[in-house]
């Protein structure tokens, strides 16, 4: 079980708080999308529970272990629980596929065979059958920077779902995408996350995605929680709640209940 306690961020002393006491609670098998405007905390949100945010004040338990105050290596340790993929992909665009999904299993080996790219045959099919899985077989041999933005987000799902994680985040994987892309990657993202009984945590700006596939949706706005509920209870008000500043005019709000 993921929870966030009085969970607060203020970067500097001279800006609003980008999180303000966040008291969330998560269970393993949840899809929970976080919607809100650009700035409202979605991804400080996301690298607090990674470890790549440190709180200004309150803490994030996972299983009941406190992760703010840990090592560096301590909090390595727990970040091989917790696949993330990104944006904008972080993958090495000289480096094959495979190479680049073999990455996901550093935080389970030595920095030495790490930085020499030593992979026993265990580590490469494992890699092989997660590239498989994501439908990249026929790319596995080819070089990241002469694939498609969808083909390079699988990339990322594969590497992260390498780790084994037992939690997996998203920081608006998608918002690069077309929207046809977006939601054959959703897909795939949701099919994952059933095959591995996964706790699934995305930041999405496409509040339809997050209809269609999330089973908890949860919406911030300047850096609080204005709403935590079910896909189908986020409608027409909700959404003037969360994003007003794009509408004054609820019947002009672009969703479907």
């Amino acid at each position: 079980m993921l929870e966030l306690k009085n969970l607060s961020v203020q970067y500097t002393k001279y800006e609003d708080a980008a999180l303000s006491d966040i008291n969330l609670t998560f269970k393993p098998g949840e899809f929970v999308c976080i919607l809100g405007k650009s700035g409202a905390g979605k991804s400080t949100l996301i690298r607090c529970i990674n470890g790549l945010q440190k709180p200004t004040r309150g803490d994030v338990f996972w299983n009941k272990q406190s992760i703010t105050k840990l090592s560096e290596e301590q909090l390595r340790k727990v970040r091989r629980e917790m696949g993330m993929i990104f944006q904008h992909f972080n993958l090495v665009p000289r480096l094959t596929v495979l190479q680049n999904v073999l990455t996901g299993s550093f935080g389970n080996r030595s920095t030495f065979k790490s930085l020499l790219g030593l992979f026993h045959d265990e580590e490469v099919s494992q890699a092989m059958q997660v590239i498989k899985d994501v439908g990249l077989k026929e790319q596995t041999h080819r070089k990241v920077e002469k694939l498609s933005g969808g083909q390079k987000q699988r990339v990322g799902i594969a590497r992260a779902l390498l780790q084994q994680p037992r939690i997996f985040l998203g920081d608006e994987p998608v918002s690069s995408l077309d929207p046809g892309t977006a939601n054959h990657i959703f897909n795939l993202i949701q099919e994952m996350h059933s095959k591995h009984q996964l706790l699934t945590i995305i930041n999405v700006h496409d509040v339809d995605i997050a209809k269609r596939y999330a089973t908890r949706i949860i919406a911030l706005k300047n850096g609080q929680v204005i709403f935590d509920d079910t896909p189908e209870s986020f409608d027409r008000d909700q959404f003037h709640l969360t994003y007003h500043a794009f509408s004054n005019k609820l019947e002009e709000l672009p969703i479907r209940n």
